[in-house]
């Protein structure tokens, strides 16, 4: 399974690219609607950790590991995520590419993500996959109103 979205941003990439690489910036948006994120930690760097978890409106955290494979400061971001269920289970493997390129004065953003490893109740999860990648995006948007 994979996904292809993209969005056009009313500001420049190197804004764009801080609202992805800063922890505190990330933490405002990342997720679906009515989702917050309490752990948001970033190691910006080739190798370097992610850790989030997603809180859902029913109080369930959903945690999400994984760690940067590619880093083109600022245009392109390529990082591998494992998500779990709120048990600690594995669900799946991602790799997210997002491509950061500038438009006159706003930046196009096109994201890549694929997803492999899947466990047998990985799918209720991927089912939402795309509305929720779709919804955050949206939430990038509206918080910093591009």
């Amino acid at each position: 399974m994979e996904l292809r979205l993209s969005r056009i941003l009313n500001a420049p990439r190197e804004l764009v690219w801080e609202a992805w690489t800063d922890q505190k910036h990330l933490a405002k948006w990342w997720g679906p609607h009515h989702f917050t994120i309490p752990v948001c930690e970033l190691d910006v760097k080739p190798g370097g950790k992610i850790l989030i978890h997603m809180q859902g409106p029913d109080g369930t955290i959903y945690p999400m590991d994984g760690f940067y494979k590619e880093l083109i400061k600022p245009e392109k971001i390529v990082f591998v995520s494992v998500a779990l269920d709120p048990k600690g289970n594995y669900l799946f493997e991602q790799t997210s590419t997002i491509l950061f390129e500038t438009e006159g004065e706003k930046t196009k953003l096109s994201i890549h993500v694929t997803f492999d490893k899947l466990q047998p109740n990985a799918a209720l999860y991927l089912s939402g996959a795309e509305t929720g990648w779709n919804q955050m995006l949206d939430k990038l948007l509206i918080t910093y109103s591009w």
